[in-house]
C-alpha cells in the first residue's frame, strides 16, 4: 500500500490531520491500535480554544460542535470559602473558550472520515516505523495475522505518550523533560445538572477540586487525591461528600449528586520530548508532550501541532516548499513550552502539596491574592487560558 502520509494514532489529533489533508487531496491512512469503541470510551478534556474550533470548521466537522458546544466567557476560582470570577472575555480582548467533550469531537471526526471514505485501520497490531531518515520511509503493522506494509512520504506519530512513535527516535537524539506531581485527580462523570454554568476551580486546605461539565445534563467533577489511592477506595457517596467539603457552602448546597457513569484517577505529569521531528517522522500531541489538566492545554496543544503540520504539508505538496516541515519542531515547541509554563503555574497555585514548607504555602496564598488584586495578572491568565495565537 502507498500513501503520502501515514498517521499512527486514531485519536482526535490523527483524525483531524487526516481529515484536513484529505480535503486538500493529500492521501493518508490512520493506524489505530484499539477499536473505535475503545477510542470513543475515553473520557478526556472538554475545553477548546477557538483556534481548535476553527480547525474543526476547516475540516468540515464543526456543525454539531456549534450546535451543542457551550461558549464560556469566564470561570470561577473558589478560595477561602468565596468565589472569585475570572472574566476571560474582558481580559483577553473579547475571546472565550468552547466547552465540548473530546469524546464528541472524536465521534464527529470519525463520522467525517467515514463520509469521505477515509482509510482508518483499527486493531492495528505491532505498528513499526522504518527507514525514518531515508526518502522512502514505511510503516508495518499486523492485521488478522498478516503483516501489512505502508509506503509513504511522511509518518506522523500521534499515538500518545505510550506509543511507538517517540520510541522510534534514537536515544542519543531525543531529550525528554519531565515533572511528576505527587497526586492525581479522581474524576466522576454523572448525568446531573452542573452546579455552575461556568467551571469552578477550587483551592482548599483538603486539596484541589474542579467542577466542570460536558453539557447541561452531564457533569464532570474532580478532587485531588494521593497517588496511592485507587478507584475502588472511593464509593460515589464518599466522592460527593469529599467534593462538598471542598466547595464554598452556597455551592455545596446546590450540588446535585447522582450515580457515576465513569470514575477514574489520572496522575498529573508535565512532559516534553525534543525534537518533535526526526527524518521523515513528526510527533504530535501526547506523543511529544503532556500537561497537567489544570490549565486545559492538553488537547489544545495537540491542535497547535496539527495546525503547524497541516500547513507544512500543504506547503510541501502544493508549492514544493519544505520550510514549514523543517521548522515544525522549533515552532511547535515554542508554543508547547508556553503551555507547559501556564499549566505548571495553575497547578502550583491551586493544589495542596504534601511536602511543601510553610514558607511555600504562604507564597502560594500570596500568588492567589495577587491574582485578584491585579488586572494585569488576570489579563495574563486570560490570554493563556483562551489560547495563544498559532
Amino acid at each position: 500500500m502507498k500513501v503520502q502520509v501515514c498517521i499512527i494514532g486514531g485519536g482526535p489529533s490523527g483524525l483531524l490531520l487526516s481529515q484536513l489533508l484529505h480535503l486538500k487531496g493529500i492521501d493518508t491512512i490512520v493506524l489505530e491500535k484499539y477499536s473505535r469503541d475503545h477510542v470513543l470510551a475515553r473520557i478526556r478534556a472538554g475545553v477548546l480554544e477557538h483556534g481548535f474550533a476553527r480547525l474543526m470548521h476547516e475540516a468540515q466537522c464543526g456543525e454539531r460542535m456549534d450546535r451543542e458546544g457551550e461558549i464560556h466567557n469566564g470561570f470561577e476560582i473558589a478560595h477561602d470559602g468565596v468565589l472569585s470570577h475570572i472574566d476571560l472575555h474582558k481580559h483577553s480582548g473579547g475571546n472565550s473558550v468552547l466547552v465540548y467533550g473530546q469524546t464528541e469531537l472524536t465521534r464527529d471526526l470519525y463520522e467525517a472520515r467515514d463520509r469521505l471514505g477515509g482509510k482508518v485501520v483499527h486493531n492495528a497490531e505491532d505498528v513499526t516505523p522504518h527507514d525514518l531518515t531515508s526518502d522512502r520511509p514505511y510503516v508495518t503493522y499486523r492485521s488478522n495475522g498478516e503483516t501489512v506494509r505502508v509506503d509513504c512520504d511522511y509518518i506522523v506519530g500521534a499515538d500518545g505518550f505510550h506509543g511507538v512513535s517517540r520510541k522510534s527516535i534514537p536515544k542519543d537524539v531525543l531529550r525528554e523533560y519531565e515533572k511528576v506531581y505527587p497526586f492525581g485527580w479522581l474524576g466522576v462523570l454523572s448525568r446531573t445538572k452542573p452546579v455552575s454554568p461556568e467551571l469552578i476551580y477550587v483551592k482548599h486546605e483538603r486539596g484541589f477540586a474542579l467542577c466542570s461539565l460536558r453539557s447541561q445534563v452531564l457533569s464532570r467533577y474532580y478532587v485531588q487525591v494521593p497517588l496511592t489511592d485507587k478507584v475502588e477506595d472511593w464509593s460515589d457517596d464518599a466522592f460527593w461528600a469529599e467534593l462538598k467539603r471542598r466547595l464554598p457552602d452556597d455551592v455545596a448546597a446546590r450540588l446535585i449528586t447522582g450515580p457515576s457513569i465513569e470514575k477514574s484517577i489520572a496522575p498529573l505529569r508535565s512532559f516534553v520530548a525534543e525534537p518533535m521531528s526526526y527524518g521523515r517522522l513528526f510527533l504530535a500531541g501526547d506523543a511529544a508532550h503532556i500537561v497537567p489538566p489544570t490549565g486545559a492545554r492538553g488537547l489544545n496543544s495537540a491542535a497547535s501541532d496539527i495546525y503547524y503540520l497541516y500547513h507544512g504539508m500543504l506547503a510541501h505538496y502544493q508549492n514544493g516548499d519544505d520550510s514549514g516541515l523543517k521548522g515544525y519542531s522549533a515552532k511547535a515547541l515554542a508554543r508547547i513550552w508556553k503551555a507547559q509554563r501556564f499549566s505548571w503555574w495553575m497547578t502550583m497555585m491551586l493544589h495542596r502539596f504534601p511536602d511543601r514548607s510553610e514558607y511555600e504555602d504562604r507564597l502560594q496564598q500570596t500568588e492567589l491574592e495577587y491574582l485578584f488584586s491585579s488586572e494585569t495578572a488576570q489579563r495574563l491568565l486570560a490570554e493563556n487560558y483562551v489560547g495563544l495565537p498559532f
